[in-house]
């Protein structure tokens, strides 16, 4: 497709000129899904808020200065942006513990990765949220961002040692719920 024919180019050549429409636009386009990775992170609904006004800020104020590198590199940059506005958030305002000491019971059965096509999306997302803190914050940014333990370490100031035994931590602590998940359903039936 010629470039002045891509549609994400017309729509960044608006913005670029403050258009109001196309502020409008590119909000209803992908406020919803920046929301959703918000929710990833945060439980509350009034920091996503804030979290999502901020960030749309930023990105108005700096558009200017964005460089387009082909297809999807305009939403890289604005999951980017909320992504940094949302652990500069969690830095500033949350008590997020990294624990070395807090150890869950975990039965033998949950060391195996059970079969995840049988949970539903929202269901597996909901077990997500309720991991603590810096368990939940480190998986979704190796899952979900795809970061190294070395980029998370350095993005929420923790060792990379750290880093990985929240992961690990993290993936026990689903594997059990999935697991607990599971044993309800099927004592339902």
């Amino acid at each position: 497709m010629p470039e002045k024919d891509n549609p994400e180019i017309k729509l960044l050549t608006r913005l670029v000129k403050k258009e109001q429409s196309a502020w409008k636009e590119f909000y209803n386009s992908y406020s919803r899904e920046l929301t959703s990775i918000c929710r990833r992170y945060l439980k509350g609904n009034d920091d996503i808020h804030d979290i999502l006004q901020n960030s749309f800020i930023k990105m108005f104020h700096h558009i200017d200065t964005f460089n387009y590198m082909g297809e999807g590199s305009l939403k890289a940059w604005i999951v980017r942006i909320v992504i940094n506005e949302v652990l500069q958030y969690i830095r500033r305002f949350s008590k997020m513990e990294f624990s070395a000491m807090e150890e869950e019971i975990i039965d033998k059965e949950d060391e195996e990765e059970p079969e995840l096509s049988d949970i539903p999306l929202e269901e597996l997302m909901t077990m997500i949220k309720f991991l603590p803190d810096g368990y939940r914050i480190v998986f979704n940014l190796y899952v979900f961002e795809n970061k190294s333990h070395k980029e998370i370490s350095q993005l929420l100031a923790i060792s990379e040692g750290s880093s990985a035994s929240q992961l690990h931590k993290a993936k026990r602590k689903l594997i059990h719920e999935i697991n607990i998940y599971k044993q309800f359903k099927k004592e339902a039936l």
